[in-house]
C-alpha cells in the first residue's frame, strides 16, 4: 500500500495520536509530510524524529482554524517540495461537555471552528495546489458521534462532525473530474488524549463490538489506504474504523 517517493502530504493534529501516527507512517511509506499542530516542541519532535529516520518532514506550527495556517502549510509543501497529493485533515476538539442549552455560543463557535472551519480552510488551500498536479486525495477525520449516533453532552461537536460529511460530498462533486477524491474517516474510541481517563476508556470500549477502543496506528493506516492508489475509485465517502461501533447501536 505504500505511497509513491514523490507523494507530498499535509497532516494537520500531528503532533500527537491519529496525526501523529500518520505522520511517521505516511513517511515510512514513502511521503514528504508537512506537519501541523498548535505545540510547536511537540510538533518538531515529531518531524526531528522522521528526518532521524531518513525521511523528509517541515513543521509548521499554528492554528488550523485560521487561513494563514493553512496558507503557510500550503506554501511549505510546495516550495520545499514539489507541490501536494495528500491532504490529512484530522485536528479536532471535542469542545465543552453539556447539554446543549448549557453551551455557550462562544463555546458553540470554538467546537465548531476547530472542527469544520479548519477543515473548510485546509481545502480551500489545498485544493489548487492539487489541481497544479492534476488531482489528489484529502482525507478528513469525522466521527462517529453526529454521523451514527449522538452522545450526551456532545451536541455541538456532533453538528461539526455531521458537517464535515457534507464538505467530503461537495468536494467529491466539484471536483471527482478533477482527480481530486475526498473521504472521510470515521474512528470509534481511540487511545489518545482526547480519549480521556482509564474509566472513560473502559466506557467507551464497551460502545464497540470488538469490546475495545483502537490504537492510533489503526487508523493511520485507514487514513494511509485513502491516501493510496488502493482507494482510486473511492470518492465521497464514509469509511468506518470503529471496531463495530457504529454496526452494534
Amino acid at each position: 500500500m505504500g505511497l509513491p517517493q514523490d507523494k507530498v502530504a499535509i497532516i494537520t493534529g500531528a503532533s500527537s495520536g491519529i496525526g501523529r501516527a500518520a505522520a511517521l507512517l505516511f513517511s515510512a511509506e514513502g511521503a514528504a509530510v508537512v506537519l501541523n499542530a498548535r505545540g510547536e516542541s511537540a510538533l518538531e519532535e515529531v518531524a526531528a524524529r522522521i528526518r532521524d529516520q531518513g525521511g523528509k518532514a517541515r513543521a509548521v506550527a499554528g492554528d488550523a482554524s485560521q487561513p494563514e495556517t493553512h496558507r503557510r502549510l500550503v506554501s511549505e509543501a510546495v516550495e520545499e517540495f514539489g507541490g501536494l497529493d495528500i491532504a490529512f485533515n484530522n485536528v479536532g476538539a471535542t469542545g465543552p461537555i453539556a447539554p446543549l442549552a448549557d453551551i455557550a455560543f462562544a463555546d458553540w463557535q470554538t467546537t465548531i471552528a476547530a472542527n469544520l472551519h479548519s477543515a473548510f480552510l485546509g481545502s480551500v488551500h489545498q485544493i489548487p495546489a492539487m489541481l497544479e498536479r492534476k488531482g489528489g486525495a484529502i482525507i478528513f477525520t469525522c466521527s462517529f458521534v453526529g454521523t451514527s449516533a449522538g452522545l450526551p453532552g456532545m451536541a455541538a461537536y456532533a453538528a461539526a462532525k455531521a458537517g464535515l460529511m457534507g464538505l467530503v460530498k461537495g468536494i467529491a462533486a466539484d471536483y471527482g473530474d478533477k482527480g481530486i477524491r475526498a473521504n472521510a474517516l470515521l474512528p470509534g474510541g481511540v487511545d489518545t488524549p482526547m480519549a480521556g481517563d482509564s474509566a472513560q476508556k473502559e466506557w467507551a470500549a464497551g460502545l464497540h463490538a470488538m469490546k475495545r477502543i483502537a490504537r492510533p496506528e489503526e487508523i493511520a493506516s485507514a487514513a494511509l489506504f485513502l491516501a493510496s492508489s488502493m482507494a482510486s475509485f473511492v470518492t465521497g465517502s464514509a469509511l468506518f474504523a470503529d471496531g463495530g461501533n457504529a454496526a452494534v447501536k
